[in-house]
Protein backbone atom coordinates (compact mmCIF):
# COMPACT_ATOMS: atom_id res chain seq x y z
CA UNK A 1 0.00 0.00 0.00
CA UNK A 2 1.33 3.63 -1.05
CA UNK A 3 0.94 6.32 1.56
CA UNK A 4 0.98 9.67 0.09
CA UNK A 5 2.68 12.59 1.84
CA UNK A 6 0.80 15.93 2.27
CA UNK A 7 1.41 18.52 0.21
CA UNK A 8 4.14 21.00 2.11
CA UNK A 9 2.51 24.33 0.76
CA UNK A 10 0.89 25.79 3.44
CA UNK A 11 -0.16 29.42 4.45
CA UNK A 12 2.52 31.73 4.87
CA UNK A 13 1.21 33.33 8.41
CA UNK A 14 0.09 29.74 10.04
CA UNK A 15 0.22 30.19 13.85
CA UNK A 16 3.53 28.26 15.53
CA UNK A 17 4.28 27.32 19.17
CA UNK A 18 6.86 27.69 21.17
CA UNK A 19 9.53 26.09 19.07
CA UNK A 20 9.02 27.91 15.65
CA UNK A 21 6.69 25.10 14.24
CA UNK A 22 3.47 24.54 12.64
CA UNK A 23 0.87 22.34 13.36
CA UNK A 24 1.52 20.89 9.66
CA UNK A 25 5.22 20.17 11.40
CA UNK A 26 3.43 17.34 13.59
CA UNK A 27 1.17 15.69 10.80
CA UNK A 28 2.61 12.77 8.80
CA UNK A 29 0.75 11.15 5.56
CA UNK A 30 -2.89 10.97 4.25
CA UNK A 31 -4.92 8.79 5.61
CA UNK A 32 -6.29 5.56 3.99
CA UNK A 33 -8.49 5.08 6.42
CA UNK A 34 -12.65 4.77 6.02
CA UNK A 35 -13.99 8.52 5.87
CA UNK A 36 -15.22 9.57 9.10
CA UNK A 37 -13.57 6.97 10.92
CA UNK A 38 -12.61 7.81 14.51
CA UNK A 39 -9.67 7.07 14.42
CA UNK A 40 -8.93 9.93 12.07
CA UNK A 41 -10.42 12.33 15.07
CA UNK A 42 -7.61 10.70 17.37
CA UNK A 43 -4.66 11.53 15.23
CA UNK A 44 -5.85 15.12 14.83
CA UNK A 45 -6.35 15.75 18.70
CA UNK A 46 -2.56 13.91 19.01
CA UNK A 47 -1.35 16.46 16.51
CA UNK A 48 -3.27 19.44 18.27
CA UNK A 49 -1.62 18.05 21.73
CA UNK A 50 1.95 17.67 20.41
CA UNK A 51 1.53 21.35 19.13
CA UNK A 52 0.23 22.73 21.80
CA UNK A 53 2.60 21.09 23.92
CA UNK A 54 5.68 22.21 21.45
CA UNK A 55 7.30 18.94 21.93
CA UNK A 56 10.18 18.39 19.58
CA UNK A 57 8.96 15.77 17.10
CA UNK A 58 12.18 14.42 16.99
CA UNK A 59 12.24 13.28 20.47
CA UNK A 60 8.50 11.58 20.44
CA UNK A 61 8.45 7.38 19.77
CA UNK A 62 5.17 6.23 18.20
CA UNK A 63 4.54 2.76 18.63
CA UNK A 64 1.92 0.30 17.41
CA UNK A 65 0.92 -3.29 16.44
CA UNK A 66 -1.76 -4.47 14.31
CA UNK A 67 -5.19 -3.43 13.48
CA UNK A 68 -7.10 -0.23 12.01
CA UNK A 69 -6.06 2.00 14.83
CA UNK A 70 -2.62 0.40 14.70
CA UNK A 71 -2.04 2.03 10.48
CA UNK A 72 -3.01 5.70 12.06
CA UNK A 73 1.18 6.37 13.42
CA UNK A 74 1.78 7.15 9.69
CA UNK A 75 -0.76 9.73 9.45
CA UNK A 76 0.44 11.72 12.47
CA UNK A 77 4.12 12.81 13.81
CA UNK A 78 5.65 11.99 10.06
CA UNK A 79 9.36 13.10 11.72
CA UNK A 80 9.41 11.52 14.96
CA UNK A 81 10.42 7.95 15.70
CA UNK A 82 8.38 4.62 14.57
CA UNK A 83 8.08 1.26 14.81
CA UNK A 84 5.05 -1.11 14.14
CA UNK A 85 5.18 -4.26 15.71
CA UNK A 86 3.23 -7.86 15.13
CA UNK A 87 -0.09 -8.22 16.75
CA UNK A 88 -0.39 -7.74 20.22
CA UNK A 89 3.20 -7.21 21.27
CA UNK A 90 3.68 -3.13 21.43
CA UNK A 91 3.86 -2.62 24.99
CA UNK A 92 6.59 -5.17 24.92
CA UNK A 93 8.67 -3.54 22.07
CA UNK A 94 8.10 -0.11 24.00
CA UNK A 95 9.29 -0.62 27.18
CA UNK A 96 12.33 -2.33 25.69
CA UNK A 97 13.11 1.24 23.59
CA UNK A 98 12.34 3.02 27.35
CA UNK A 99 14.89 0.95 28.84
CA UNK A 100 17.22 2.03 26.25
CA UNK A 101 16.45 5.75 25.91
CA UNK A 102 14.21 7.41 28.44
CA UNK A 103 15.08 10.64 26.71
CA UNK A 104 12.07 10.46 24.43
CA UNK A 105 8.43 10.62 24.95
CA UNK A 106 6.73 7.50 24.77
CA UNK A 107 3.51 7.33 22.71
CA UNK A 108 1.92 3.97 22.24
CA UNK A 109 -1.41 3.40 20.17
CA UNK A 110 -2.75 0.40 19.62
CA UNK A 111 -6.82 -1.10 19.15
CA UNK A 112 -9.05 -3.12 21.20
CA UNK A 113 -8.32 -5.85 19.15
CA UNK A 114 -4.39 -5.49 19.83
CA UNK A 115 -5.00 -4.68 23.35
CA UNK A 116 -7.68 -6.57 24.89
CA UNK A 117 -7.13 -9.66 23.16
CA UNK A 118 -4.33 -11.61 21.44
CA UNK A 119 -2.21 -8.25 23.35
CA UNK A 120 -3.83 -8.45 26.88
CA UNK A 121 -0.67 -10.00 28.67
CA UNK A 122 1.71 -7.40 27.24
CA UNK A 123 -0.88 -4.55 28.17
CA UNK A 124 -1.35 -5.85 31.24
CA UNK A 125 2.75 -6.09 31.89
CA UNK A 126 3.31 -2.79 30.69
CA UNK A 127 0.78 -1.11 32.93
CA UNK A 128 1.58 -2.96 35.77
CA UNK A 129 5.62 -2.19 35.42
CA UNK A 130 4.68 1.73 35.67
CA UNK A 131 6.23 2.04 32.00
CA UNK A 132 6.64 6.24 31.58
CA UNK A 133 4.58 6.24 28.21
CA UNK A 134 1.17 7.39 26.96
CA UNK A 135 -0.97 4.59 26.08
CA UNK A 136 -4.16 5.00 23.79
CA UNK A 137 -6.46 2.56 22.74
CA UNK A 138 -8.84 3.12 19.31
CA UNK A 139 -11.70 1.39 21.07
CA UNK A 140 -14.28 0.50 18.22
CA UNK A 141 -15.41 -3.25 19.60
CA UNK A 142 -15.23 -4.64 16.05
CA UNK A 143 -12.40 -6.11 14.43
CA UNK A 144 -12.53 -3.52 11.00
CA UNK A 145 -9.90 -4.97 9.02
CA UNK A 146 -11.14 -8.74 9.01
CA UNK A 147 -15.09 -7.71 8.06
CA UNK A 148 -16.77 -6.35 11.43
CA UNK A 149 -16.65 -9.17 13.52
CA UNK A 150 -16.96 -8.46 17.50
CA UNK A 151 -14.17 -7.52 19.62
CA UNK A 152 -13.04 -8.45 23.50
CA UNK A 153 -14.54 -5.08 24.26
CA UNK A 154 -17.94 -4.85 22.88
CA UNK A 155 -20.98 -4.90 24.88
CA UNK A 156 -23.15 -7.49 26.00
CA UNK A 157 -26.52 -7.40 24.05
CA UNK A 158 -24.64 -4.86 21.60
CA UNK A 159 -25.93 -6.00 17.50
CA UNK A 160 -23.75 -5.85 14.85
CA UNK A 161 -25.02 -4.88 11.84
CA UNK A 162 -27.03 -8.02 10.84
CA UNK A 163 -28.66 -7.73 14.01
CA UNK A 164 -26.96 -10.90 15.59
CA UNK A 165 -26.13 -9.85 19.45
CA UNK A 166 -22.81 -10.19 21.31
CA UNK A 167 -23.33 -12.45 24.27
CA UNK A 168 -19.75 -12.32 26.01
CA UNK A 169 -19.16 -9.88 28.48
CA UNK A 170 -16.78 -7.16 27.51
CA UNK A 171 -13.36 -6.33 28.62
CA UNK A 172 -13.19 -2.84 30.71
CA UNK A 173 -9.93 -1.53 29.50
CA UNK A 174 -10.25 1.52 32.04
CA UNK A 175 -10.77 -0.98 35.02
CA UNK A 176 -8.28 -3.29 34.34
CA UNK A 177 -5.86 -0.12 33.67
CA UNK A 178 -7.28 1.05 37.30
CA UNK A 179 -6.96 -2.53 39.07
CA UNK A 180 -3.21 -2.98 37.37
CA UNK A 181 -1.68 -0.07 38.69
CA UNK A 182 -1.76 2.99 35.79
CA UNK A 183 -1.57 6.02 37.57
CA UNK A 184 -3.29 8.31 34.61
CA UNK A 185 -6.26 6.61 33.92
CA UNK A 186 -8.84 8.66 31.23
CA UNK A 187 -12.01 7.20 28.62
CA UNK A 188 -12.54 10.31 25.91
CA UNK A 189 -14.46 9.42 22.56
CA UNK A 190 -13.05 10.70 19.55
CA UNK A 191 -15.86 13.05 18.58
CA UNK A 192 -15.29 15.14 21.36
CA UNK A 193 -12.18 16.99 20.97
CA UNK A 194 -13.10 19.23 23.30
CA UNK A 195 -12.15 16.95 26.05
CA UNK A 196 -9.78 14.26 23.99
CA UNK A 197 -6.81 17.26 23.49
CA UNK A 198 -6.33 18.09 26.89
CA UNK A 199 -6.42 14.36 28.54
CA UNK A 200 -3.81 13.90 25.51
CA UNK A 201 -2.09 16.78 26.71
CA UNK A 202 -2.22 15.80 30.46
CA UNK A 203 -1.24 12.43 29.47
CA UNK A 204 1.53 13.51 27.66
CA UNK A 205 2.81 15.60 30.73
CA UNK A 206 2.47 12.37 33.30
CA UNK A 207 5.14 10.78 34.48
CA UNK A 208 4.20 7.01 34.80
CA UNK A 209 1.67 4.46 32.94
CA UNK A 210 -1.12 6.94 31.15
CA UNK A 211 -3.44 5.10 29.78
CA UNK A 212 -6.41 6.67 27.11
CA UNK A 213 -9.75 4.14 26.40
CA UNK A 214 -10.54 6.33 23.63
CA UNK A 215 -14.44 5.10 21.81
CA UNK A 216 -13.60 5.48 18.23
CA UNK A 217 -16.73 4.23 16.27
CA UNK A 218 -16.13 2.36 13.06
CA UNK A 219 -18.33 3.35 10.39
CA UNK A 220 -17.98 0.69 8.37
CA UNK A 221 -19.00 -2.04 10.80
CA UNK A 222 -20.48 -0.79 13.97
CA UNK A 223 -22.15 3.02 13.77
CA UNK A 224 -25.77 1.60 13.76
CA UNK A 225 -28.80 1.23 15.53
CA UNK A 226 -28.03 -1.23 18.24
CA UNK A 227 -24.22 -0.85 18.71
CA UNK A 228 -23.31 0.58 22.30
CA UNK A 229 -20.20 2.26 20.20
CA UNK A 230 -21.77 4.54 17.42
CA UNK A 231 -21.50 8.22 17.27
CA UNK A 232 -24.94 8.45 18.14
CA UNK A 233 -25.07 6.28 21.36
CA UNK A 234 -22.08 7.41 22.72
CA UNK A 235 -23.23 11.16 22.54
CA UNK A 236 -26.43 10.07 23.99
CA UNK A 237 -24.99 8.24 27.19
CA UNK A 238 -21.94 10.09 27.26
CA UNK A 239 -21.18 10.73 31.38
CA UNK A 240 -18.49 13.48 31.80
CA UNK A 241 -17.34 13.61 35.21
CA UNK A 242 -14.96 16.61 34.39
CA UNK A 243 -14.20 19.30 31.97
CA UNK A 244 -10.71 19.58 31.18
CA UNK A 245 -7.83 22.09 30.61
CA UNK A 246 -3.98 21.62 30.86
CA UNK A 247 -1.74 24.61 31.99
CA UNK A 248 1.27 24.24 31.06
CA UNK A 249 4.11 25.51 33.41
CA UNK A 250 6.05 27.94 31.05
CA UNK A 251 2.23 29.82 31.29
CA UNK A 252 1.64 32.35 33.84
CA UNK A 253 -1.55 31.13 35.37
CA UNK A 254 -4.67 33.60 35.54
CA UNK A 255 -7.89 32.10 36.43
CA UNK A 256 -11.06 33.13 37.99
CA UNK A 257 -13.67 31.07 39.39
CA UNK A 258 -15.90 30.26 42.05
CA UNK A 259 -14.11 28.52 45.23
CA UNK A 260 -14.70 24.84 45.59
CA UNK A 261 -15.44 24.42 41.48
CA UNK A 262 -12.11 23.93 40.36
CA UNK A 263 -9.54 21.47 41.29
CA UNK A 264 -5.82 21.76 40.28
CA UNK A 265 -3.70 18.24 39.80
CA UNK A 266 -0.43 18.95 39.62
CA UNK A 267 2.06 16.75 37.18
CA UNK A 268 5.93 15.97 38.03
CA UNK A 269 7.25 18.24 35.56
CA UNK A 270 4.96 21.43 36.68
CA UNK A 271 2.16 21.20 34.67
CA UNK A 272 -1.18 21.54 35.73
CA UNK A 273 -4.41 19.95 35.13
CA UNK A 274 -7.21 22.40 36.14
CA UNK A 275 -10.75 20.38 36.85
CA UNK A 276 -14.06 22.21 36.35
CA UNK A 277 -16.05 19.91 39.01
CA UNK A 278 -19.94 19.17 38.02
CA UNK A 279 -22.54 18.98 40.61
CA UNK A 280 -21.60 15.50 41.77
CA UNK A 281 -18.37 15.27 43.73
CA UNK A 282 -15.64 12.85 41.62
CA UNK A 283 -12.24 12.29 43.36
CA UNK A 284 -10.08 11.90 40.22
CA UNK A 285 -7.52 10.67 43.24
CA UNK A 286 -9.54 7.90 44.83
CA UNK A 287 -8.99 4.84 42.72
CA UNK A 288 -11.52 2.28 44.27
CA UNK A 289 -14.15 4.92 44.26
CA UNK A 290 -13.33 5.55 40.49
CA UNK A 291 -13.39 2.10 39.61
CA UNK A 292 -17.14 1.47 41.49
CA UNK A 293 -18.44 4.73 39.91
CA UNK A 294 -17.67 3.62 36.63
CA UNK A 295 -19.20 0.29 37.42
CA UNK A 296 -21.98 1.76 38.62
CA UNK A 297 -22.68 3.66 35.67
CA UNK A 298 -22.02 1.09 33.43
CA UNK A 299 -24.72 -1.18 34.89
CA UNK A 300 -26.55 1.77 33.68
CA UNK A 301 -25.41 1.76 29.77
CA UNK A 302 -23.73 5.31 30.54
CA UNK A 303 -20.19 5.40 29.40
CA UNK A 304 -18.32 7.58 32.03
CA UNK A 305 -15.32 9.89 30.46
CA UNK A 306 -12.86 11.84 31.07
CA UNK A 307 -9.79 12.07 33.83
CA UNK A 308 -10.72 9.29 35.84
CA UNK A 309 -7.90 8.60 37.88
CA UNK A 310 -4.86 10.10 38.81
CA UNK A 311 -2.13 9.72 41.12
CA UNK A 312 0.44 13.14 41.77
CA UNK A 313 2.64 11.25 43.29
CA UNK A 314 2.93 8.44 40.67
CA UNK A 315 7.01 6.55 39.52
CA UNK A 316 8.20 5.17 36.90
CA UNK A 317 9.85 1.73 35.71
CA UNK A 318 13.09 3.44 35.72
CA UNK A 319 12.87 4.74 39.51
CA UNK A 320 11.69 1.12 40.49
CA UNK A 321 15.24 -0.35 38.55
CA UNK A 322 17.41 2.68 39.38
CA UNK A 323 18.68 2.58 35.96
CA UNK A 324 21.07 5.16 34.27
CA UNK A 325 20.08 8.38 33.54
CA UNK A 326 22.18 8.81 30.25
CA UNK A 327 20.40 6.56 27.35
CA UNK A 328 22.29 3.88 26.11
CA UNK A 329 23.32 4.91 22.93
CA UNK A 330 25.24 7.69 24.89
CA UNK A 331 27.43 4.97 27.13
CA UNK A 332 30.93 4.31 26.04
CA UNK A 333 32.48 0.69 25.71
CA UNK A 334 34.15 1.04 29.47
CA UNK A 335 29.96 0.96 31.03
CA UNK A 336 28.73 -1.16 28.57
CA UNK A 337 31.38 -3.89 28.53
CA UNK A 338 32.87 -3.80 32.46
CA UNK A 339 35.13 -6.42 32.12
CA UNK A 340 36.00 -10.17 33.75
CA UNK A 341 36.06 -8.49 36.49
CA UNK A 342 32.66 -7.34 37.11
CA UNK A 343 31.01 -10.37 35.54
CA UNK A 344 32.98 -12.19 37.92
CA UNK A 345 31.09 -10.62 41.36
CA UNK A 346 27.87 -10.72 39.60
CA UNK A 347 28.38 -14.52 39.92
CA UNK A 348 29.44 -14.30 42.94
CA UNK A 349 26.52 -12.93 44.43
CA UNK A 350 24.48 -15.84 42.87
CA UNK A 351 26.12 -18.65 44.01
Amino acid sequence: MTFLPKPKLHHPEMPTNALGYTRRDYEGSISTLCAGCGHDSISAAIIRACFELSLPPHRIAKLSGIGCSSKTPTYFLGNSHGFNSVHGRMPSVLTGANMANRDLVYLGVSGDGDSASIGLGQFAHAIRRGVNMTYIVENNGVYGLTKGQFSATADRGAKNKRGVANMDEPIDMVGMAMLLGATFVARSFSGDKGQLVPLIRAALSHKGAAFIDCISPCVTFNNHDGSTKSFDYVREHNEAVNFLDVITGREEITVEYEPGTVEIVKQHDGSLLKLRKRATEYDVHDRVAAMDYVQKHHAKGEIVTGLLYVDPEAHDLHEALGTTATPLNQLDESVLCPGNAALAKVNASLR
